[in-house]
């Protein structure tokens, strides 16, 4: 399991030390949080703000797409900013390049933006070319990417063919998971041949649909990497409906309770799970703390994620950064 970067410590602290201001200021704070779509991933981390409101006295108002992309996204956006009353938007920004306009606009109206999870530009938010986010909260996706890599290359041996199945191709977190995977296998595992990625538009039927025509067409297929919550549930229902758990092994770009039952039936060899409560949390309290008067909040935190296999998904430790919901 891999700790929060200091950078993390930080702004905990940072938001820590704001609170006395925030007793002033919280009555006055009212945020948005809009996710990228329904999944396990964005439930969590909506606990988290629901968790973070609830400690620091912070109105929420949630609109959640029901499918992803920018035109679902979009319209709730603007919905958020017409009604007048809010001071920040927490958002995870289906792609990075469609979305900064609207983005910019709500900005412009003087809602102030927090991004977690996914980021705007190329989401260097102090030097790059998107600058208005408070800050971009979520994983060091790349890093990620090539832990999956890594894992998964030791799981066929270093040999085989293996699959990437993705979400959209605008998603720049998304991207350098990819980015990540792809590195690692050519460095680490020449024998392995890596076809990919498709894209499913976070859609599982389709990422079931194609991961089972990649099994037809690749006889030797020995691995998937799933690089998000549907790409990952996806390919290992398609594997079990080929008949080939422990055969092809998948490593799941998070960490869902679905995930997990595949890991036990042996579809699934190890699960990355990122931190979407975290997420949720730290960005709540960097709105109260900026709406406090906090001058110093980073513009990048890493929240860090837990490598879950195996041999440590009974652990406590482990098994809290599993993706579940109460009641559900």
């Amino acid at each position: 399991m891999f700790k929060s970067k200091s950078v993390l410590q930080l702004a905990t602290t940072i938001a820590l030390l704001a609170l006395p201001a925030m007793a002033s200021a919280q009555e006055k704070i009212k945020i948005g949080f809009l996710p990228g779509t329904v999944d396990p991933f964005y439930q969590v981390m909506q606990l988290g703000v629901e968790r973070a409101a609830k400690d620091l006295g912070v109105d929420v108002v949630t609109q959640i797409p029901p499918t992803w992309g920018v035109e679902a996204q979009t319209p709730l956006l603007n919905a958020l900013v017409a009604r007048g009353d809010l001071q920040y938007i927490i958002t995870a920004a289906v792609d990075s390049q469609q979305m900064i306009a609207p983005l910019q606009a709500a900005n412009d109206a003087g809602v102030k933006i927090i991004g977690v999870d996914t980021f705007l530009g190329d989401g260097d938010y102090t030097n790059g070319p998107v600058k208005f986010p408070i800050t971009y909260i979520g994983s060091d996706n790349e890093a990620g990417g090539a832990f999956a890599g890594e894992a998964l290359g030791k799981a066929i041996g270093g040999k085989g063919t293996v699959y990437i199945n993705s979400v959209t191709p605008n998603i720049a977190s998304v991207e350098l998971r990819v980015k990540g995977f792809k590195e690692a296998m050519a460095k680490n595992f020449p024998n392995v041949k890596v076809v990919g990625p498709d894209y499913n538009d976070d859609d599982l039927n389709k990422a079931t649909q194609q991961t089972a025509a990649v099994i037809e067409q690749n006889p030797d297929l020995s691995g998937v990497f799933g690089a998000n919550v549907f790409s990952a549930q996806g390919a290992g229902t398609a594997i079990v409906n080929a008949g080939l758990s422990g055969k092809v092994q998948v490593v799941a770009y998070d960490a869902t309770k679905d995930a997990v039952e595949m890991m036990n039936k042996g579809s699934v060899s190890m699960a990355l799970a990122q931190k979407p409560f975290d997420m949720g949390y730290l960005a709540v309290e960097f709105a109260a703390a900026d709406a406090a008067g906090v001058t110093s909040l980073p513009k990048r935190v890493e929240t860090g994620f837990a490598i879950i296999d195996k041999s440590n998904v009974n652990d406590p430790n482990y098994s809290r950064f599993i993706y579940q919901v109460p009641g559900k």
